[in-house]
This record gives C-alpha cells, sequence and structure tokens, in this order.
C-alpha cells in the first residue's frame, strides 16, 4: 500500500495498462480480463487485476497529465516492481493522412517540459518506447487489419492550447498526435529500467463530443457506440427503435 495506490503487495501485476480514465480501466477489466477484481480505488482513481489469456494483468488508471501520471508510474514501478507499463487512450491527429480511429503507435514522445524536467536539468532527454513492445505492437495491429502509424507525438500538459505557432512546427517536423502523458511515461521506464509504449486511437474534440451526445440519447455506454461505428451496421427502422437511435416508426401510407 503506498499514498495513491491501496493495494496490497501481490495485487499489482507485472504487466500494466494505463488509460487516464479510472472509468475507462473499470470498462476494459469488465470487458477484456478474466476474474477481474478491484485492488485500487483510493481517491477515485481505480485498479483492477485479473488475466487475459492466462496472462496477469493489471489495469489502472493515470489521472490527465502527465505530473498525475508520474505519481501512479512511480510508485507502480517502485513498490509494487510493475515491469511493462503500457498507456492506451486517445490523442487528436496532426498528419493529414492520420484519420479519425486509426491507431498510432508513439516511438517517441516530444514535449515541451515534463515533471522530469528538473533531473534532467539541462539535458534535452529524448524519451521513447521500448523497441521490444513497439515491434510488437506493430505485427499485432497489422494481423488485425487497423490502420496504424507509427512514429513521434506530441505530449503537452496544456488542454486548451493557445500556441499555434507551436502546433505549427510540430506538424511540420512530422508529429504524429498530441496527447498529455507519454513522454513522463517513457521517462520513467527508462529511468528504472522498465519497458513502455504508448497504443493511442485518433480522436477530435468533435468526434468525442459527438460519441458523449450518442451515448447519452441511447443510454449506451461510449466504448459500445464506438465500436458499433468502427464497422459497417445497418438497421432497419424497428431496430433503430430498439437501439434508441429514434423514438418511434411512422406508417408511411
Amino acid at each position: 500500500m503506498t499514498i495513491h495506490i491501496g493495494a496490497e503487495k501481490g495485487d499489482i501485476a507485472p504487466t500494466v495498462l494505463m488509460p487516464g480514465d479510472p472509468l475507462r480501466a473499470k470498462w476494459a477489466a469488465e470487458n477484456f480480463l478474466t476474474d477481474a477484481r478491484l485492488v485500487n480505488q483510493v481517491r477515485g482513481m481505480l485498479g483492477y487485476t485479473g488475466t487475459y489469456h492466462g496472462n496477469p494483468v493489471t489495469i489502472h488508471g493515470s489521472g490527465m497529465g502527465m505530473p498525475s501520471l508520474s505519481i501512479y508510474v512511480n510508485e507502480l514501478i517502485r513498490d509494487y516492481d510493475a515491469q511493462t507499463l503500457i498507456r492506451i487512450g486517445s490523442c487528436g491527429g496532426m498528419q493529414p493522412q492520420v484519420g479519425i480511429r486509426d491507431v498510432i503507435l508513439a516511438m517517441t514522445a516530444t514535449s515541451i517540459n515534463t515533471p522530469s524536467a528538473g533531473i534532467f536539468k539541462e539535458i534535452n532527454f529524448a524519451p521513447c518506447a521500448d523497441y521490444g513492445l513497439l515491434s510488437a505492437a506493430v505485427e499485432a495491429s497489422k494481423s488485425k487489419g487497423a490502420k496504424t502509424h507509427v512514429g513521434g507525438i506530441y505530449s503537452s500538459d496544456i488542454f486548451y492550447d493557445e500556441r499555434p505557432d507551436l502546433n505549427e512546427q510540430m506538424t511540420r517536423h512530422g508529429i504524429l498526435g498530441v496527447e498529455m502523458e507519454a513522454a513522463e511515461l517513457y521517462n520513467l521506464a527508462a529511468r528504472y529500467r522498465r519497458r513502455a509504449l504508448a497504443v493511442l486511437s485518433c480522436r477530435t474534440l468533435s468526434a468525442c463530443l459527438q460519441l458523449e451526445i450518442l451515448s447519452k440519447g441511447v443510454g449506451k455506454p461510449v466504448e459500445e457506440i464506438e465500436k458499433d461505428i468502427n464497422r459497417p451496421k445497418y438497421f432497419n427502422p424497428w431496430e433503430a427503435v430498439e437501439y434508441g437511435l429514434i423514438d418511434q416508426v411512422l406508417d408511411g401510407k
């Protein structure tokens, strides 16, 4: 047990998946893990441990931004000996070839500042993913037929950005997408000699809002709706009523 994680020794698996949203951790554990059990809920940050295809896995929220992630990753590594940490989440696309729901595998993570800046001082450290994880993720993504991009991303602690000049330079230099956590994850993995990777799904703010509105309207989880719209899906009028897209079918006669 630590200041921020209430799990007992042995409750955290060597492999930890880290979405930002604790409710997304709950959803992923309930839908993908076998025998998932709650191991942490301190300050509402949920963590679950179970098995995936027989392998022990923990899914634990990181919160939003690098300072929050830094707290949890430090404690997961130092106090629970986590060996492999994979950020799973969303990002905003910054290149024209990156489409909505494309997968981005972050080879490197650029940033203006991270919680590790005070340690590095004048050094411009280059945070990067573990090559073994990255190459395995590339092969897995190809086998699933997902449209995948591999390259650099930008980690920012500012969501409401007012730096169009900075975004222009990121785009100019090939940055694939922007998110808020990966650079510090890679810093900490390098410091502690652990493996890390960020696997991201590309979204826009408008797409996120549309999913939230649709979720509230039909009464289904965002993840279920996103899964449904990620493949061709057609409704007859009565199926649309059952799904919650329309209220009723009017007789056209």
